[in-house]
């Protein structure tokens, strides 16, 4: 009973947050289909829109269909097939990635792009590894369609793309946010700062012990040596 009952709750939670931020994040205005020249397109292409905080991928499958991986928090609170289908907008988007609800799926191209400019294949000149060709791209990406196990890191949309038109899973945009993390954690200004706090700390609790002592200058040590 406290499991069904704590189930519920959590429905009810999630369903108040889904509501409050269509109350307050009004969905972008889509483009016209007209802004899209779907010729351009070839089955196989990867596809790149830049988006407010990232850069968004899919592989074009033909006839105007984009398979693309979408953090969604819909399909975890409703069964309505008609409303999951439409298209994925940013207050869905934004608590699929806080709950960790995502799923590969087929959007036409204008719901994909949500109104940016697309780069086409972007990824052949980054990338070492020289692109598959374009009908075993769109098979890989029809193979995974379906729920899937979501990372914003680990598994995003740039993981899919990747693997489906290079054969290995990487993301450029999560290697660049863990290098600037890494300056701003490994830098000397984070070591001075770790030793203030772990000195304030000791002091504010008078817990000056020498294994205190040794755990601060140990990780300020760490973090001053990994600079």
């Amino acid at each position: 009973i406290n499991a069904l009952v704590s189930g519920c709750l959590l429905h009810t939670a999630i369903m108040f947050l889904y509501q409050l931020l269509n109350f307050f994040f009004a969905a972008s205005k889509k483009e016209e289909d007209s802004k899209y020249d779907l010729s351009l397109y070839k089955r196989g292409d990867l596809l790149e829109v830049p988006r407010t905080l990232f850069t968004h991928f899919g592989i074009y499958l033909g006839n105007n269909r984009v398979a693309h991986l979408i953090p969604d928090i819909l399909p975890a609170i409703t069964k309505d097939k008609s409303a999951i289908a439409k298209m994925v907008t940013n207050n869905r988007l934004l608590m699929g990635v806080i709950t960790k609800v995502a799923s590969v799926r087929v959007d036409s191209v204008v719901d994909f792009a949500y109104g940016s400019d697309i780069l086409i294949n972007h990824m052949d000149k980054v990338c070492s590894q020289p692109p598959l060709d374009g009908d075993e791209v769109a098979r890989r990406a029809e193979k995974l369609l379906g729920s899937v196990t979501y990372s914003l890191l680990w598994y995003n949309c740039e993981h899919y793309v990747m693997y489906c038109r290079y054969g290995m899973a990487i993301s450029y945009q999560t290697y660049q946010f863990c290098t600037t993390v890494r300056k701003i954690v490994f830098s000397r200004m984070s070591a001075y700062l770790t030793a203030l706090c772990g000195v304030s700390f000791m002091l504010y609790l008078s817990c000056v012990t020498p294994l205190t002592v040794l755990l601060t200058a140990l990780i300020s040590f760490t973090i001053w040596m990994a600079s």
